[in-house]
C-alpha cells in the first residue's frame, strides 16, 4: 500500500502542477491579449488624432492660400491702378486731357454755387434747385417733394 500511496501521491503532484502551469500559462496568454488590445487601440486613437491634425492642417492650409489668392488679387488691382494714374498723368503731360480738366472745372463751379445757395438758406437745406437738377414742371423744391 505505500508503493500506491506514494505513486498516487506523486500522480496528485504532477496533476497540480500540470494545472499550475497551465493557470499561469493562461494568465500570461491572457495579459499579452490585453496589451494587444490596449497596443492596438492605442494606435487607432494615434492614427485618428493624425489624421484629425493632418485634416486641421489641410484646411488651414487651404484657407491661407485662398488669403493669399485675394491679396495677390489686391496687389494686382493695386498695380493696375497705379498704371491707370500713370496713363493719366501721361495724357495730361501731352494735353490729351483737357476736356477732363474742363468738365472736372465746370463740375467744381456747379458743386461751390449750391454749397453758397445752401449757406445763404441758412438751413443747409437747399430751397432752390440749380438749373440743371430743376424738376421738368420747373417750379420750386420743397422740403417734402425730394
Amino acid at each position: 500500500m505505500s508503493t500506491l500511496l506514494i505513486i498516487v501521491i506523486v500522480v496528485a503532484v504532477i496533476v497540480v502542477l500540470a494545472i499550475l502551469f497551465a493557470v499561469t500559462r493562461g494568465r500570461r496568454l491572457a495579459a499579452e491579449r490585453r496589451q494587444r488590445r490596449e497596443l492596438e487601440q492605442r494606435r487607432e486613437r494615434a492614427v485618428t488624432e493624425h489624421r484629425e491634425a493632418a485634416q486641421a492642417r489641410a484646411g488651414a492650409a487651404e484657407e491661407a492660400e485662398h488669403r493669399a489668392r485675394v491679396a495677390n488679387a489686391m496687389a494686382e488691382r493695386e498695380r493696375a491702378e497705379a498704371r491707370l494714374h500713370e496713363e493719366r498723368a501721361r495724357a495730361h503731360e501731352q494735353g490729351l486731357a483737357d476736356d477732363d480738366l474742363m468738365r472736372e472745372e465746370r463740375t467744381t463751379t456747379r458743386e461751390e454755387e449750391r454749397v453758397t445757395t445752401e449757406r445763404a438758406n441758412g438751413d443747409g437745406v437747399r430751397t432752390e434747385p440749380v438749373a440743371e437738377e430743376a424738376p421738368a414742371t420747373g417750379g420750386r423744391v420743397e422740403n417734402g417733394d425730394r
